[in-house]
């Protein structure tokens, strides 16, 4: 029972952990006096606003940055957004 405990315990802060580091998003206030450091995009037919922000954030923390601020965003059939990257 101890080591149940001690697995759901390790787990729970993993994910607690993951989660204060993922990148943020900011605006354009909030972009200066940081260092950019590129672009992504993500593009995706029939997903919500919310999922492209979690994907931006997924790409952003691949890329190391810290924070991102979506530059370009399109919707219709499809969604399409760009967003620059800051350290």
């Amino acid at each position: 029972m101890n080591i149940k405990t001690t697995v759901a315990t390790v787990s729970l802060l993993s994910m607690l952990s993951f989660g204060a580091f993922a990148a943020s998003s900011i605006n354009s206030e909030q972009a200066e006096g940081r260092q950019p450091m590129g672009t992504i995009s993500v593009s995706q037919i029939g997903s919500s606003p919310m999922d492209m922000n979690s994907e931006l954030s997924k790409k952003a923390d691949k890329e190391g940055a810290s924070a991102y601020r979506i530059i370009e965003a399109r919707s219709g059939s499809s969604w399409h957004a760009t967003a620059e990257l800051y350290k």
